[in-house]
């Protein structure tokens, strides 16, 4: 039997709900690029690579704690408070390299991530409680001790400056020059490490386990605390590495950003057929999830209509497909003669 090349690279068939978002994706496009013709040019897709290069990243360590049967919503204070922690060591030692401080931020990230861990783990208390509260005390803290002062374009280190503007390579497209940011290297590598981990290794199986049946996991002799602590440190990680980002591509500080984007990328990962539930979900799928996003955010001016439109269209899609998911659950459920109250 003839594999299809999905399944060669991924080694299983596309789910329903991955065909679905591409039959959405593909047929929102040739919309858009009907009535706005000039969408269909290199650019307006590397622009739209660009600034979603730090969502798609987050959504993708969501999609990691939704898998082990969690909730975070730290995660966006996490990468501001790494990032401006970073950015000011950086200035008070004068160490102006880009390496030390994506290093740096990384690493506060990934200890931030544990404290989410250790109170989920010791105290037994809801994930989405947890990092509810952690997150007002991470970015208050921030505040309270390292203040909450923007940095203009001429106070932000120069390696960052330059991560910001590099790309990998430029071309002429009629009277613009038009290029792929160094950003798409850093989402492609943080895909195959995640994918590697969660589908190659024992830790991996681990937060899959343990999103199915916490009990059963740790039965047959897997640690919760590990896989908690590696659930919440590389979701730390991922913010930290994105805190770098985001600022890099501003050329700016401003440490009240990115609180608020919490929703939506969790949206966009069950969107991509994550279940809140835990246990399911897949990479590919958080991948579409986040570009269908990504497209209703800065493309519905094309189809003429107004931002204030983008939260109702993907609320639509939002609501439109969890509707479909949970419809086919329940017809499965009655196949299997499995019965619930949801």
């Amino acid at each position: 039997m003839k594999r299809s090349p999905f399944n060669l690279l991924f080694n299983r068939p596309m789910t329903s709900m991955e065909k679905m978002l591409l039959a959405i994706i593909a047929v929102y496009i040739i919309a858009v690029s009907i009535r706005s013709p000039q969408f269909l040019s290199p650019g307006t897709f590397f622009d739209l690579f660009r600034s979603g290069s730090g969502f798609m990243i987050l959504a993708i360590g969501v999609l990691i704690v939704f898998v082990s049967g969690g909730i975070d919503v730290s995660f966006a204070p996490i990468a501001i408070v790494s990032g401006y922690s970073s950015v000011l060591l950086s200035k008070a030692l004068a160490i102006d390299n880009l390496f030390f401080i994506l290093i740096v931020s990384i690493v506060i990230g990934a200890l931030l991530g544990s404290i989410n861990a250790l109170l989920i783990h010791f105290y037994k208390l809801p994930t989405l409680i947890v990092t509810l509260g952690t997150a007002s005390v991470f970015h208050g803290a921030m505040a309270i001790l390292l203040g909450m002062k923007t940095f203009t374009r001429a106070d932000v280190p120069q390696s960052m400056l330059e991560f910001g503007s590099a790309q990998l390579f430029t071309f002429e497209f009629g009277p613009s020059r038009v290029g792929l940011s160094v950003f798409a290297l850093v989402v492609v590598g943080v895909l195959a490490l995640t994918w590697f981990l969660l589908y190659r290794t024992l830790i991996g199986r681990s937060v899959f386990a343990v999103g199915s049946n916490e009990e059963s996991a740790s039965r047959i002799g897997m640690s919760i605390l590990v896989t908690r602590l590696f659930v919440y440190m590389y979701v730390g990680a991922l913010a930290g590495l994105v805190g770098i980002m985001y600022f890099s591509n501003l050329a700016y500080i401003n440490p009240a950003a990115l609180v608020g984007t919490e929703l939506a990328v969790i949206a966009a990962v069950v969107i991509g057929g994550a279940k809140l539930s835990g246990g399911e979900g897949t990479l590919f799928g958080t991948v579409l999830g986040v570009v269908l996003w990504q497209l209703f955010q800065n493309t519905l001016v094309h189809l003429g209509f107004g931002s204030s439109f983008n939260d109702l269209f993907f609320g639509a899609a939002l609501v439109a497909i969890l509707g479909f998911i949970y419809y086919r659950q329940r017809q499965a459920n009655k196949r299997a003669l499995v019965f619930s109250s949801n």
